[in-house]
């Protein structure tokens, strides 16, 4: 199954969902996490009076994310943990290493 993570030094579960530039996408199966991929996207947290809630970047960040069951970020809003979940991603909030993290919580999905 694919995951996607926000991470800022490739190594730790450490960045917030709105700050990431990137998530890297990693392939979890039988104990083991695979670093497959990396999808550059637009920042989510950028102040724009005229569209607050950011939904453009906010798409942009789902498409990019296409395939992937779940995305694991160190903190995450309210509102794009409710739009990931209507787009079938599940959003998880934590922090910890990468590899040895998706590898518990590929176990709950």
């Amino acid at each position: 199954m694919l995951i996607a993570v926000a991470s800022k030094d490739g190594k730790e579960i450490n960045q917030h969902f709105g700050h990431a530039e990137r998530f890297l996408i990693y392939d979890v199966e039988q104990n083991e996490a695979r670093l497959v991929d990396e999808k550059k996207v637009e920042r989510y947290c950028s102040f724009n009076p005229e569209n607050p809630l950011r939904g453009h970047a906010l798409r942009g960040i789902a498409e990019a994310l296409t395939g992937c069951r779940a995305v694991v970020t160190a903190q995450m809003g309210e509102h794009p943990q409710g739009e990931l979940e209507k787009l079938g991603i599940t959003p998880f909030a934590v922090s910890g290493p990468i590899k040895a993290t998706l590898v518990e919580l590929a176990k709950v999905l």
